[in-house]
This record gives C-alpha cells, sequence and structure tokens, in this order.
C-alpha cells in the first residue's frame, strides 16, 4: 500500500517551529489520518521521507519560481538547472537579489507571480518575508531530491517513481470552507475562541467530506481534539495537505500520470495541486 502524506514545512525548523507530517492512507472513500510526526531539523525531515518504500505527498512549499523572475535574472530555464543554480546560492545573496528586483519594479507590482498563484490565491515564491516561501523552496526541494522524490511536471516522466512530490497549498482548501475567517496563530495573543471555533468548524467539513476534493476523514477522538488544540494550525495543515495528496492519488488511480496537474503546466514554475 502507498502510503499518503501531507507536510507543513518550515525553512528553519527548531524546538519552537517544526515541520510536521500527516501520514495517511485511502480506506475506499476514506482517508485515514495514521499519525502525525514533529520533526526539529532538514535531515529529520529527509530521514522520515527515506522512511517509507513509497508515498504520495503534498508539500506546503513552493516548488518553482515565476519564469518572468528566471529570465529576468539569467539563470537557466530548465527546472533541474535552475534548482541546482538557486540552491547553490546563500540567502542573503537570494535577498539581495530578489530586493534589487522588487526595487526596479512599479508600486503593486512588485514581485513577480507564477500562474498559479491567481487561482490558488498563494504567495508569490520569491517572497522572502512573510511567509519566506523562497527559502522554504530553497530548503525544501533539495531535501525531497535527496530522498529520491520524484515531480511531476517539472520532470521527465517516471513510471517506477515510489516517492512522487506534489505542490499543495493549506490555505487553498481551508478557504473554501472557511472563506476569509483566520483559524490559526503563531502569535499567542491571537489564539483566540473564535479561531479555535474556525478549526473545529475546518476538522468538522473534512470529516464530512463537505469539500470540492470529495474525501471524508477519518479521525480518532484523540486525533480530532490534537488538531483542535494546535493553535498554530501546524499539525490542520499538514492534513489539509494530506487531502490535497489523496486527491491527486485518486487521479493517478483514473490513469492521470500528471496525479492531477493540469496538461500545460509550465515546466519551469511548476503548479499547486487543485488550483
Amino acid at each position: 500500500m502507498v502510503a499518503l502524506l501531507g507536510c507543513d514545512f518550515s525553512s528553519s525548523p527548531g524546538p519552537r517551529k517544526h515541520i510536521v507530517l500527516a501520514w495517511g492512507h485511502s480506506d475506499g472513500a476514506r482517508l485515514v489520518l495514521d499519525s502525525l510526526v514533529r520533526l526539529q531539523s532538514l535531515g529529520a525531515f529527509t530521514s522520515a521521507l527515506q522512511s517509507r518504500a513509497a508515498w504520495i505527498g503534498g508539500f506546503d512549499l513552493p516548488f518553482g519560481l515565476p519564469r518572468e523572475l528566471v529570465e529576468h535574472l539569467g539563470w537557466p530555464t530548465r527546472w533541474e538547472d535552475c534548482i541546482a543554480h538557486y540552491t547553490a546560492l546563500p540567502r542573503s545573496q537570494i535577498r539581495d537579489l530578489f530586493a534589487a528586483f522588487c526595487d526596479s519594479r512599479p508600486a503593486g507590482a512588485k514581485f513577480a507571480h507564477r500562474a498559479t498563484d491567481g487561482p490558488a490565491g498563494s504567495s508569490p515564491s520569491m517572497k522572502w518575508v512573510n511567509p519566506p516561501v523562497a527559502y522554504m523552496l530553497h530548503a525544501g526541494v533539495p531535501a525531497l531530491m535527496a530522498a529520491g522524490a520524484y515531480f511531476p511536471c517539472l520532470q521527465a516522466p517516471d513510471p517506477q517513481a515510489a516517492r512522487i512530490a506534489l505542490e499543495a497549498y493549506p490555505g487553498m482548501l481551508a478557504r473554501e470552507v472557511l472563506g476569509a475567517q483566520s483559524y490559526k496563530s503563531d502569535d499567542k495573543a491571537k489564539q483566540t475562541p473564535e479561531r479555535l471555533i474556525a478549526r473545529k468548524d475546518l476538522i468538522n467539513a473534512l470529516e464530512l467530506g463537505q469539500t470540492r476534493w470529495g474525501t471524508r476523514l477519518k479521525l480518532s477522538h484523540a486525533q480530532r481534539d490534537a488538531l483542535a488544540q494546535d493553535a498554530s494550525g501546524d499539525a490542520l495543515d499538514a492534513v489539509l495537505c494530506l487531502v490535497q495528496a489523496a486527491w491527486g492519488q485518486r487521479a493517478q488511480a483514473q490513469g492521470d500520470a500528471r496525479y492531477g496537474l493540469p496538461a500545460d503546466t509550465d515546466p519551469l514554475e511548476g503548479w499547486i495541486l487543485g488550483a
């Protein structure tokens, strides 16, 4: 049985901010949450990914940079070459290059965007603060590569690939249920009863299958309580990514070698699953 995985990622994991993995499996029309794992280092992240022979994972981090930015900087436009070039740079140099790019552009259009950002409602993958998704790409994609992950639509088709990495975005799924209502915060002062209620509403919708993803989430009482009580939302975000991974698995089972990604996905930028 191929394991399913959802990941809430941090580019600088440690005792206060973990990488959270939600492991699960499909049971007919249901998605069963097997376990939640918290990791405090990138090395532990890669080791956890290597601990299973086969998985399909949804990861909350960008897999590519905007084509407009890459071409402006004169970087390679083949994805693997671009990633190798990008991840060899120190974060300080990335920040300076991206800041200079933004400084040269008019207000309201500072950042370059990927095509997927509009329909997904996601932050531009070149953003280095609030949230630092550029650094998440910088740290996360090499770790996935080290674990032997295959990236559909970004790499040449590999029907023998056993570990499948799909770009997920929990905010997109949460908005389907909650609209603009916030359900999490790392700031303790903002961990309000209203956000707790929102998390419970989101969990209930997932259990009832009340989203376009068509999956009913199976939780134990202890798991439900743990997801609701995590005011940071990290564990719940990992589960939201797990739901998206299950959607990709169903697409593949129905004969889609792209795991639900569009046929016209830009092979440099990538695409957020389901956007």
